[in-house]
């Protein structure tokens, strides 16, 4: 009787995509680190299913897509047909520097060689129930800077045609037929007024942008707790809740601070600096976050203040050093707040 014959043996794959902005390069290798796969496909879901279903069941670790600003639409779409997904974290990855060429295809073919040895870099991929409420303080962030953004150009136009000081408050409180209180000729006028109705609008645009995030989302019972902390509003929380997710996939304060760029990204020789690390790692936005924490901390407590003065002294009259020390401050301090649910100390913090 002959034995049956048997088929080849359906190796295990590994697989990452090189993500661009109207196509990705995927690749998918097997345990020998040879190429079994690596086509260049459009950003349309239904051609990308159709091209890995021949794969699916043989990807041992789903899929590694780069955490590019477009990921959504194709981690979101292969999670709802079933695939692993990995979001990669790009900030992280060491290109292998033997190589003397690089492009899309080698980019993709050193993820899937990560992902296979077992050390590829990734990332949260943050629940698609709340990304929505994130996104809207993330577009409240960008209206906010872009506001600063007028208010000190009107400030620097009073400055350079009189001399004099204008307040912050002042500027975003300024009606546009009253700047000629401030400036004087033609051209001046016109630019503070456009300056003016810019900053109104924004103003219109950010009220609107907190009210649907409110409506949305409210604060999590845990993440009360931070207003306490001086200088937190309801709007302020919610952001910081939303950038930083569930504190548990934190391993220590440090892990925290270093996620919310708050911690010196040096490099160090015989006491002297050779240059800057990965700063880069971490969260902008959760940074933007607690350096407005501090900012507001700075006006509200006399006693964040005082050590803010003292600081500001042992680094040579640096503000942004000083400064981003109390955002550290304040973000250490939340890390422990929300992980014992305890109160928030000012002398322990800050004494």
């Amino acid at each position: 009787m002959k034995t049956p014959r048997k088929g080849p043996v359906k190796q295990d794959l590994y697989g990452a995509v090189d993500l661009h902005g109207d196509n990705g390069l995927y690749c998918l290798i097997n345990e020998r680190d040879e190429r079994v796969f690596q086509p260049r496909l459009p950003n349309d879901l239904k051609t990308v299913l159709r091209a890995l279903e021949p794969f699916r069941e043989r990807l041992v670790k789903g899929l590694a897509v780069e955490s590019t600003f477009n990921w959504y639409w194709l981690v979101d779409g292969l999670q709802d047909h079933g695939y692993t997904m990995q979001l990669v974290n790009t900030t992280k990855v060491q290109t292998y520097s033997g190589l003397k060429q690089s492009n899309d295809k080698t980019d993709a073919f050193w993820l899937a060689h990560l992902q296979r040895l077992g050390v590829l870099p990734t990332g949260y991929i943050y629940p698609r129930a709340q990304r929505g409420a994130r996104d809207l303080l993330r577009r409240r962030m960008l209206l906010v800077q872009q506001r600063t953004a007028h208010v000190l150009s009107f400030k620097s136009l009073v400055e350079r045609e009189t001399g004099d000081h204008v307040s912050a408050n002042t500027v975003k409180a300024l009606e546009a037929d009253k700047v000629d209180q401030w400036v004087s000729g033609e051209a001046a006028v016109l630019m503070g007024q456009t300056n003016v109705r810019v900053i109104e609008c924004l103003d219109e645009q950010i009220k609107g942008l907190e009210k649907a995030a409110q409506v949305q989302l409210k604060l999590l019972p845990n993440y009360q707790c931070l207003q306490q902390i001086p200088g937190i509003g309801e709007i302020l929380n919610l952001v910081i809740m939303l950038e930083t997710g569930p504190i548990e996939r934190f391993a220590g304060a440090g892990n925290y601070v270093s996620y919310c760029r708050a911690v010196r990204a040096e490099k160090l020789s015989n006491q002297r600096k050779k240059g800057e690390n990965n700063r880069k790692c971490g969260n902008k936005y959760l940074a933007w976050a607690w350096m407005e924490a501090a900012n507001f901390a700075l006006r509200y407590s006399l006693e964040i203040k005082r050590w803010y003065q003292r600081k500001l002294q042992r680094c040579g009259g640096k503000t942004v050093l000083a400064l981003k020390a109390v955002a550290a401050k304040l973000a250490k301090a939340a890390y422990y707040m929300l992980k014992n649910q305890e109160a928030f100390k000012m002398k322990q913090v800050f004494g």
